[in-house]
């Protein structure tokens, strides 16, 4: 009797209940709930900041905000969204499926797991908080350029120890995430034959420890240039600002591939399903995936074509940049030869996939335009940057991280969500987007330049359009919340199969046993 006692203490003790379960979790599924909400809030937060930045731009003259915090807010829509909404989104699929997709019965680190979405929420509040230190959050953008950020208040000691808290957290689920894959694949799978999302993950965590510790580095060294009296940067004590752009971009530019790898593996999964037919050239899409991945490393003075370097150095980064663009072609022709003489259906994940192709390849193109060294010295910070970004995260990767939802919340709820509000979430968020972004081209070419409050009275009418895209965009995504919410609290019982006479689910192998579907881990036979 006493031993039933004690086990049943010692039981109750291991399942806390309320807020201390979500607290103490290990459990890989509720992990990756956390790390969607977060992300959804903070989505909320970043979208709050450039719609207060859409609202100064309307009509030219200053309305608003001061230009300092104009620029604060540039600032922190720039690092909330890439470190508090889209990465810590991806994290939370991997979270989720990862583990049921190789069929491994949780992530490798349990507890490391809860560490590593705990860190968050605290570097989130510093983020935040940095707008109400004296000076305010720093305004030298989300890249935080010397000498700007050198010489900014307290906010900018808050941003650096963020960043800090952030990149140990990537760095901690990104070793979970390789040891998980690598060690804890079900018999039988081999690593070609996995699913190209959990593929596109092992690929983005090798990227992000490789390049976490970079940032770590640049900011420290701004740190100690702030207060330690060290000249990184300064060229006065013989240090040299452009140094520090090159650091940074080092980081930046596999980041901005951190942040679309694991977009292509949901697009990936949720095409065949909806073509009812297996991905076209699986290996092909593999090998893309790590040749992208390595020649980001190759790639970073793209981004500083205006900083006076060698005429030999543009032309190298010029090609290494429009080599990207083979692998990423590689891709969009297998995505579109899936397709191909597919049953095609469109419910909501298939119609955001196609979205994502469609205006992913237009942000391509502009990079490529980008890339162009001569072109890119005229239209370096202007508004045509700010296009061919926005096309390539927000169509990119939240349009992948939408579809992805869509896709697989019946798996995570046990509830089919409501197909007419996600249709209409679709379309709002497409047309929205194009009418928020597409003038951002014209405005760009024809020279307004990017993080400045006022513009000259050429620029009113695509600006004044850009400002009601951007309001009806950020309206469409309560749909969205909508959505998800109606789905958790109920509704029509998904089914075992949830999308129903598609092969290749993807929560089974490329080409699956029969009898089996990897929410176990199988019995060898």
């Amino acid at each position: 009797m006493e031993a039933v006692h004690a086990h049943g203490h010692a039981d109750h003790a291991h399942h806390p209940a309320g807020i201390l379960r979500w607290v103490q979790t290990t459990n890989h599924k509720d992990i990756g709930t956390l790390y969607l909400w977060f992300a959804f809030t903070m989505f909320i937060v970043g979208g709050v900041l450039a719609l207060m930045l859409r609202a100064e731009l309307f009509e030219p003259g200053l309305q608003l905000w001061r230009p300092e915090f104009f620029n604060q807010l540039t600032t922190m829509h720039g690092l909330i969204m890439v470190f508090g909404a889209i990465m810590p989104a991806f994290v939370g699929f991997a979270n989720w499926q990862i583990p049921m997709m190789i069929g491994a019965p949780d992530m490798a680190f349990a507890r490391l797991n809860n560490w590593s979405f705990w860190l968050l929420p605290p570097a989130a509040t510093l983020l935040v908080a940095s707008f109400f230190v004296p000076g305010g959050a720093t305004a030298a953008g989300w890249t935080v350029y010397v000498p700007l950020s050198t010489q900014m208040g307290p906010g900018m000691d808050l941003a650096i120890f963020a960043l800090h808290i952030m990149g140990a957290s990537s760095i901690m689920g990104s070793i979970n995430i390789i040891t998980t894959v690598l060690n804890m694949r079900a018999p039988g799978m081999t690593l070609m034959k996995m699913p190209l999302f959990v593929w596109t993950w092992l690929i983005t965590a090798y990227l992000l420890i490789a390049v976490m510790p970079v940032l770590a580095g640049a900011v420290t060294m701004i740190l100690t240039d702030r207060h330690f009296g060290t000249n990184f940067f300064n060229a006065a004590g013989g240090g040299d600002p452009v140094m520090f752009q090159h650091i940074f971009w080092f980081f930046g530019h596999p980041e901005v591939y951190i942040m679309i790898l694991p977009a292509f593996g949901i697009v990936s999964q949720i095409v065949p399903t909806f073509a009812r037919k297996p991905l076209f050239g699986y290996s092909s899409m593999v090998y893309a995936t790590a040749s992208i991945a390595i020649l980001s490393f190759i790639v970073w003075a793209h981004h500083m074509f205006t900083v006076g370097m060698p005429a030999s150095a543009q032309l190298f980064f010029m090609y290494a940049t429009m080599l990207i663009a083979v692998p990423t072609g590689v891709k969009v022709f297998n995505w579109i030869a899936t397709m191909w003489k597919g049953a095609l259906t469109f419910e909501t994940p298939m119609l955001f996939a196609c979205g994502f192709i469609f205006v992913f390849s237009m942000g391509g193109f502009t990079g490529l335009v980008l890339a162009i060294a001569p072109i890119d010295i005229q239209v370096q910070d202007t508004y045509y940057v700010v296009a061919h970004f926005h096309y390539v995260l927000v169509a990119g990767s939240l349009f992948a991280i939408f579809g992805g939802t869509y896709y697989w919340i019946p798996k995570w709820t046990g509830h089919m969500y409501d197909e007419t509000l996600g249709k209409w979430h679709f379309w709002l968020s497409m047309i929205f987007f194009n009418v928020t972004f597409f003038p951002m081209h014209f405005t760009g070419l024809a020279g307004m330049p990017r993080r400045v409050p006022d513009y000259a009275l050429q620029f009113a009418d695509f600006n004044m359009i850009s400002t009601i895209g951007a309001f009806g965009f950020g309206l469409s995504q309560l749909l969205f919340l909508w959505a998800v919410v109606k789905c958790i609290r109920g509704g029509v019982k998904a089914a075992d199969r949830t999308w129903e006479g598609a092969e290749g689910l993807e929560w089974t192998l490329p080409s699956p046993p029969p009898y089996h579907t990897f929410e176990t881990p199988p019995v060898v036979k």
